[in-house]
């Protein structure tokens, strides 16, 4: 989710590295769930995300859109983001004790809250973003332990080269509907969908079929 003003606006200005400490620990949010309740359509979600959920559950990103996501426009294209249900707005993989049901393979957005990524020439580093979460006291922890991402190497790398493609897909959309190019725009606008998303993840290496679809822009799912 993008934040609006500067990084003093939204941080105390400070930019990490995965392998520096920061004051983000939480407990493992112990007796609070604050953060997965209220967040409207924030909780973009990655094809990373997919992978991660469709296969650790064994259902298809069909079935997921059955009640624990939904479908937006996010800058010109189509993505899946969390759906929060009920009164409380909260999300769909909470359990009755209020915690995360999938805490395993929950998404990179909720591995990073507290965190936030800012994006600059190319390459991204952390920040914390000011006064979201609602525990006080923070411990001080490693950002690559909080994370818990396995090949965490392999996962920013693939992270960079998202965000870069998600900013080429938003400009040809825009060029497309300023040049009047309707059918143009409208594929460009479910491409992400259908390649990146619809179009199944087996168990194997996540990173090789991620890599072959950006490569080989596959057909659209039909």
């Amino acid at each position: 989710m993008k934040r609006e003003g500067t990084l003093l606006d939204i941080s105390d200005g400070k930019l990490y590295d995965s392998n520096h400490m920061a004051r983000i620990g939480c407990e493992d949010c112990k007796g609070c769930s604050a953060c997965c309740k209220g967040m409207g359509e924030s909780l973009i979600l990655d094809p990373y995300d997919i992978y991660q959920i469709t296969n650790g559950l064994g259902i298809s990103f069909m079935e997921l859109l059955q009640g624990r996501m939904e479908l937006n426009m996010v800058d010109g294209v189509i993505l899946p983001n969390m759906t929060m249900k009920g009164e409380q707005e909260a999300c769909g993989f909470l359990d009755e004790r209020g915690r995360c049901s999938i805490h395993a393979i929950r998404p990179g957005i909720c591995r990073l809250f507290p965190l936030g990524r800012y994006y600059e020439n190319g390459d991204f580093r952390y920040f914390i973003q000011k006064d979201q979460c609602k525990k006080e006291n923070h411990s001080k922890v490693k950002i690559k332990s909080f994370l818990g991402i396995e090949n965490l190497k392999a996962y920013e790398a693939f992270v960079k080269d998202w965000h870069a493609y998600l900013k080429e897909q938003e400009v040809a959309v825009k060029n497309a509907l300023n040049a009047g190019e309707d059918e143009k725009m409208k594929k460009l606008t479910m491409e992400v969908l259908q390649v990146f998303y619809m179009t199944p993840y087996t168990k194997d290496d996540f990173y090789q079929q991620y890599h072959e679809r950006r490569k080989a822009k596959l057909s659209p799912v039909v």
